[in-house]
């Protein structure tokens, strides 16, 4: 696991073992927050290890970005610690956590350790405020990739945790591409000093508007090759010739999975497409 101090009493945790999976953790006098955990629970015991040893605190409060995995599986090894979420990731935790769980059981026994805990504390919309010694903690909606997502922004330091709103490589597959979007073209107008990504690493100030267009190109590059290929006979054939370069990015991103993801990304707007186009010639009938 790699850790960074990011700015005076927060924290930066990356996974070397999955997907550069990232957490983070704010540090105040009595107690800490995290948020999100990480993808093993070697890995997650080894940020409350830290926290708990090397800062001296116990975690209050756990955040959870979103419902998936790698962000909310590590909620039960911070016993006593209350959960923060939006209230569709509680509902979507509920729904899909446990069956998600014992599937993941059967090929790593090391999940055997780990229970569903669901958030303690929701909101749906607008935003909600956590102080935590001097640092107001702002929590507000980031979907996209996925209709849970929510940002973390440290406010004094203008520092973003950006759950999986903001990759290396936008991921959309349980999401929507259009929120997606609007969630990159906020997160740049927020006048940041570093975007803390679901995955990968720490975006500096001077990257940041780099970073905002070339995921937005990205999104932009594969919607128009989506409608492209809808217009040929063998669509999928065709979607399944269209590389992660040819749309602007990199193989190389997120461990070498980057290309895997970059194809669920096509065959997923494929079908939301399709769909939305069928709704709509159903509708003008």
């Amino acid at each position: 696991m790699h850790r960074e101090r990011v700015s005076e009493n927060v924290f930066w945790f990356q996974s070397e073992l999955y997907a550069q999976v990232t957490a983070g953790a704010i540090a105040g006098p009595q107690w800490a927050v995290i948020i999100d955990t990480l993808a093993t629970p070697e890995e997650t015991l080894a940020m409350r290890e830290f926290i708990e040893h090397e800062l001296g605190l116990q975690v209050r409060y756990v955040i959870n970005t979103h419902y998936h995995a790698d962000h909310s599986w590590g909620n039960c090894f911070f016993p006593g610690a209350t959960v923060i979420a939006h209230s569709l990731c509680r509902k979507l935790l509920a729904e899909k956590g446990s069956v998600s769980l014992e599937a993941a059981r059967k090929s790593n026994n090391a999940l055997r350790q780990v229970k569903i805990v669901l958030p303690h504390l929701t909101f749906d919309d607008g935003e909600l405020n956590l102080r935590v010694g001097k640092k107001n903690l702002i929590l507000s909606p980031a979907t996209g990739h996925s209709q849970d997502g929510i940002s973390v922004l440290v406010e004094e330091d203008r520092v973003l945790f950006a759950g999986d709103a903001f990759m290396p490589l936008p991921y959309l597959v349980d999401g929507n591409v259009d929120h997606l979007a609007s969630s990159i073209k906020k997160i740049g107008k927020m006048g940041l000093e570093n975007i803390i990504q679901g995955h990968g690493d720490i975006i500096l100030r001077g990257e940041i508007e780099a970073a905002v267009k070339e995921n937005l190109a990205y999104l932009s590059a594969i919607r128009k090759a989506v409608r492209t290929a809808m217009k040929r006979k063998n669509s999928l054939e065709y979607i399944d010739e269209i590389g992660i370069e040819e749309c602007g990015k990199s193989r190389v991103h997120l461990g070498g999975l980057a290309e895997s993801l970059h194809r669920r990304n096509l065959r997923a707007l494929y079908k939301h497409l399709s769909e939305n186009t069928d709704n709509n010639v159903e509708a003008d009938e």
